[in-house]
């Protein structure tokens, strides 16, 4: 079977610290079909003039302001047809077989939309740590609806490593099929541009999940991220990115949340969102302005919620077992035994009329409790 063509989208806002070598990797990659397109969001440092020198290697786009990394991913991935398209991050470094890697595990099964693996933290500068520790190996939901990266800050000790089904990939390092992104994007936007930045790799996550498609993660595609935003160090993230963290924490479940997901987590949701509110009152005032900016956006995302929900494709109690407080996955190979970090069995899923046939009654995957992840 020949190999399919991969569209690498990155984009870069005064990125001059990595995107020299992140370009370097990527074009050292082990795959013969890569078309790598970078949209630069007016970076001010000396960003564009590395960018000069690949000029003949790469797609450039320059545009003349800042439209957020999710307007921008649209433009790169819109100039493709592809038929996969890697969204990647500028402060990722990719082993030469990562490509190859995630198109392997995608063809695998059918239902595949996204595929993921395993994204190893490294220093500011790509200066490598003393241990290997995981950044994410998937994405996950707990029910007060804060998402994280699978296994991030612990340590790279074999619990990942078996390729398994996760509920999304961090946007990180992310590749999408063609036929996916066609199929869930709204009014020709794959990624909501409403986002601007932050979270918007969970709306797609969670749009794809209720329109019946999967995710793989795939431990044999190695990269490595330096992470820059986290929850313990929004004081020195900009004011602008944590106002847009708190805003999409409300727009992704607008769009999203269904009635059951509603009413079996209304309560753990319901005090995350006290605390976000009380700690934008006391401690982060200037993120306030998200709840101006949220109203802004109620309109736009009722008309996607609509879209969404009439064509949903999986029930909430199919989707409910991906919300939890340990790290979750679901085994490739059907009806496989669970097992998790605290060696408690996991729960069956009960048979759903989705697109799960070939995990169908297979139980849960449990990998470490939600503060060894790390939210996104």
């Amino acid at each position: 079977m020949p190999d399919p063509t991969v569209c690498v989208s990155i984009v870069t806002y005064n990125s001059e610290r990595y995107i020299r070598k992140c370009l370097d990797a990527l074009l050292g990659q082990d795959y013969p079909h890569l078309d790598v397109v970078v949209v630069d969001n007016a970076s001010a440092d000396g960003t564009r003039d590395i960018l000069y020198h690949y000029r003949s290697r790469v797609r450039i786009i320059y545009n003349h302001e800042n439209v957020g990394f999710a307007a921008a991913q649209n433009q790169a991935i819109a100039t493709s047809t592809a038929s996969w398209a890697l969204v990647l991050n500028p402060d990722v470094l990719l082993e030469a077989g990562f490509v190859r890697a995630l198109i392997e595990a995608a063809r695998s099964d059918p239902h595949v939309g996204a595929v993921c693996g395993k994204l190893l933290s490294i220093g500011p500068g790509f200066v490598p740590l003393p241990e290997p520790r995981l950044d994410s190996t998937g994405m996950y939901f707990t029910p007060a609806m804060r998402h994280f990266d699978r296994g991030s800050r612990t340590a790279d000790d074999g619990r990942f490593d078996r390729p398994e089904y996760v509920f999304g990939a961090s946007a990180a390092a992310a590749l999408y099929s063609r036929q996916m992104i066609e199929n869930i994007s709204i009014h020709g936007q794959f990624f909501d541009a409403n986002f601007f930045a932050y979270r918007e790799d969970a709306d797609v996550a969670w749009r794809a999940q209720l329109l019946g498609w999967r995710t793989i993660y795939t431990p044999s595609a190695i990269g490595y991220h330096v992470r820059t935003v986290s929850p313990d160090n929004r004081g020195s993230v900009s004011a602008v990115i944590n106002m847009h963290s708190v805003k999409n924490r409300f727009l992704l479940r607008i769009k999203n949340l269904t009635p059951g997901l509603w009413r079996k987590y209304w309560l753990p949701m319901t005090v995350r969102d006290l605390l976000v509110i009380g700690g934008c009152i006391v401690y982060e005032p200037r993120s306030l302005a998200a709840f101006w900016r949220l109203a802004r956006c109620l309109a736009d995302a009722k008309q996607q919620r609509d879209w969404i929900m009439s064509r949903r494709r999986i029930s909430d109690e199919a989707l409910a077992q991906w919300f939890c407080s340990q790290s979750v996955s679901m085994p490739l190979t059907p009806f496989a035994a669970a097992t998790c970090s605290s060696d408690v069995r996991g729960r069956a899923p009960r048979p759903e009329t989705d697109r799960y046939t070939v995990a169908r009654a297979a139980p849960l995957l449990g990998h470490g409790k939600s503060p060894a992840g790390q939210e996104q």
